[in-house]
């Protein structure tokens, strides 16, 4: 077995009972290469995902199959197509599910919670599994898994650390396409205040205070 299957088939197993489910999705889930959005990802969101659930419900096959597709299209940060990456995840999962001989409805459902999860996408979630999804992928973007994934983006993207001039933008335009620490105040310090269900909130909240405190740190140090 590759080490590709064997990653696969352990991730799949987080996904139980919806393993089976899992086991077919992966391969079009998370082969995009973006460390990111890679199958590690998709583990921390469905976590965030069973926990939010267990305060608030939800439908669990729906939002395995929304977790597991919702990054099934990649577009890079710095594309200026950014802003329709979920709609062409939700695209990809409706052919997908439909494939798998899904209900119409239920595709629809598996693909409003894709569209909306996504900060760019200003798309209001109608649903609680679209409300859950979209916590569930935010609480990935803050705290400190948030703040590894940031400075891994802007690697990735050759962005700099910060302005060694003006490191918190105070004399300038905050410009996160070129410091990755300007990212903080553009989004990620954002973040906290648009979370959709009580237990998200409540979860955002401590993540948040992490980054704050990372965000604090860095300057001093600078």
């Amino acid at each position: 077995m590759s080490d590709n299957n064997n990653s696969c088939l352990i991730a799949a197993r987080a996904f139980a009972p919806f393993d089976g489910l899992a086991m077919r999705l992966l391969p079009q889930a998370a082969c995009n290469g973006d460390g990111a959005h890679d199958v590690a990802h998709l583990l921390r969101v469905w976590k965030n995902v069973r926990v939010i659930q267990a305060g608030e419900g939800g439908d669990s096959e729906l939002l395995a199959a929304a977790v597991l597709l919702h990054d099934a299209v990649t577009v890079e940060k710095n594309s200026p197509q950014r802003a329709l990456a979920s709609r062409l995840a939700a695209d990809a999962a409706r052919r997908r599910l439909a494939a798998e001989g899904w209900p119409d409805a239920r595709i629809e459902a598996v693909a409003h919670a894709i569209a909306a999860h996504s900060f760019s996408a200003g798309i209001r979630p109608q649903t609680l599994e679209a409300r859950i999804l979209q916590d569930a992928d935010r609480l990935d973007a803050i705290g400190a898994v948030g703040v590894a994934r940031c400075f891994y983006v802007a690697g990735r993207l050759g962005r700099s650390l910060y302005d060694p001039a003006d490191p918190q933008g105070r004399g300038r335009p905050l410009d996160d396409r070129r410091f990755a620490l300007d990212h903080f105040q553009t989004k990620l310090l954002q973040l906290a205040s648009g979370f959709q269900t009580a237990t998200g909130a409540e979860l955002a909240r401590e993540r948040h205070a992490r980054l704050l405190r990372f965000w604090r740190d860095m300057l001093d140090e600078i």
